[in-house]
């Protein structure tokens, strides 16, 4: 087995990015494209986990992702990643996804997911992950949660292998 590791509170991985919608992020009709947003919520993802794990993380897996409002052009686009869930060598992280009029300050809501990263070494290796210390009684039930949502991902991907 690897080395220990002292575990890390959920805080310490929490990232924020804002990013000014452009016209290259949109659509003729000013709404913006779906998959630039899901672009920004991986690399959310992945550096509170880089945060967390303090190595190199690849993409695994992406759950459900809901656009409960459109984004429009011109919109400030904040999203709020923090780790949710910890594997041996993987980690979950639950991304927040809210878009603000710059100029009313009226702010939105408009979708969360959960994605799952793999830490890696130098040489590629999948990599030990420090434990995760939650630190409020929501952080604890969405660990308890996560790792329901892992059992899921791993039941079903068991199912849909040849």
């Amino acid at each position: 087995m690897g080395e220990m590791h002292p575990g890390k509170p959920v805080s310490a991985s929490r990232i924020t990015i804002s990013q000014l919608m452009q016209p290259e992020h949109a659509n003729n009709l000013g709404n913006v494209h779906g998959g630039h947003i899901m672009k920004l919520v991986d690399e959310a993802g992945a550096l509170a986990c880089m945060r967390h794990a303090q190595q190199r993380v690849v993409t695994v897996a992406l759950d459900q992702m809901t656009f409960r409002q459109p984004i429009r052009l011109g919109d400030l686009v904040t999203l709020t990643a923090e780790v949710s869930y910890i594997g041996r060598t993987s980690m979950e992280a639950e991304v927040h996804v809210e878009a603000e009029n710059p100029i009313t300050g009226i702010r939105t809501f408009t979708n969360n997911a959960y994605l799952v990263y793999v830490a890696l070494d130098a040489e590629g290796k999948p990599v030990e992950v420090p434990p995760l210390i939650p630190e409020t009684e929501y952080q604890r039930q969405r660990m308890a949660e996560g790792k329901a949502r892992q059992e899921y991902r791993l039941a079903q991907s068991r199912r849909h292998q040849p």
